[in-house]
C-alpha cells in the first residue's frame, strides 16, 4: 500500500465509521474555546470541563478576564497543569483580544498566534473549530497516530506533521481529520500500549505489520 492508497484508505475508513467527531472540549463561544484550548496544553479535557463552568460564571467574556488578578484566575485553574503561567497567558490574552481586535476571536492563524498562551497548535484548533477553516493542529496524539500508521515519515516536529498531512488530506476533510486522528489517540492507538486488537486500521498501519509476527 502506497501512501496515497494509505490516505483514502484510512480517511475513507473514518467517513464511514465516525462520520461525526468534535472536541470533547465544552464551551458556548470562541472566547470560551479559546480558553479551555489554551488551559487544555499538558492537561485532559476531562480535567478542563471540570475547571470551566466556574471559570466561565466569574468571567464570563474577555472584558471580565482583563480585569482579573493573576491570583483570582489562578485559584480557579490551579488544578490544572502550569496554573502560573496559564494565569499570566489567560488575562494577557483578554487584554490583547480587546486591544487588537475589539474583543473578537480572530479567525486567521497568523492573528491568533499574537495573543499570549496561544502557539500554532492552539491558533489552528480555533480556525478549524470555530471557522471551519481547513487548519491542522497536531498535538501529541495526531503526531503519533500519523507517524505509526505511516501517513507521515520522517516527521520531527508538529509543523513537518502538519505540512506532510495537508499535502494529502483533501481540504473539506482537514478540520474533522484532525479530531478522527485525536480520538484515535485517545482511545485506541494509545501512546504506551497501542490497542491493535480493536483497531480496524491494521491493514493500512505500518506499526502493526512491523510489529506483528
Amino acid at each position: 500500500m502506497n501512501k496515497k492508497e494509505r490516505f483514502e484508505y484510512v480517511l475513507s475508513y473514518f467517513a464511514t465509521h465516525q462520520p461525526v467527531a468534535e472536541t470533547e472540549l465544552h464551551y458556548k463561544d470562541p472566547y470560551q474555546l479559546l480558553v479551555a484550548v489554551i488551559l487544555s496544553a499538558q492537561c485532559t479535557d476531562k480535567r478542563v470541563n471540570m475547571i470551566t463552568p466556574a471559570f466561565f460564571d466569574r468571567f464570563p467574556e474577555a472584558t471580565s478576564l482583563a480585569a482579573a488578578s493573576q491570583e483570582e484566575v489562578y485559584e480557579l485553574v490551579k488544578s490544572c497543569s502550569y496554573p502560573n503561567n496559564k494565569s499570566r497567558n489567560l488575562i494577557g490574552m483578554a487584554n490583547t483580544l480587546i486591544n487588537d481586535f475589539g474583543g473578537v476571536v480572530p479567525d486567521e492563524v497568523s492573528d491568533l498566534m499574537k495573543l499570549p498562551g496561544v502557539g500554532r497548535k492552539t491558533a489552528n484548533v480555533i480556525a478549524s473549530v470555530v471557522y471551519r477553516k481547513p487548519a491542522l493542529a497536531v498535538d501529541t496524539h495526531v503526531f503519533r497516530v500519523a507517524a505509526r500508521i505511516g501517513l507521515t515519515t520522517n516527521a520531527k516536529t508538529p509543523l513537518e506533521t502538519e505540512r506532510q498531512l495537508l499535502k494529502h488530506i483533501p481540504k473539506h476533510q482537514v478540520s474533522i481529520a484532525h479530531h478522527w486522528l485525536i480520538l484515535h489517540g485517545r482511545y485506541v492507538c494509545l501512546a504506551r500500549k497501542p490497542r491493535c486488537n480493536i483497531c480496524l486500521l491494521t491493514r493500512a498501519c505500518k506499526y502493526f505489520a512491523k510489529n506483528t509476527p
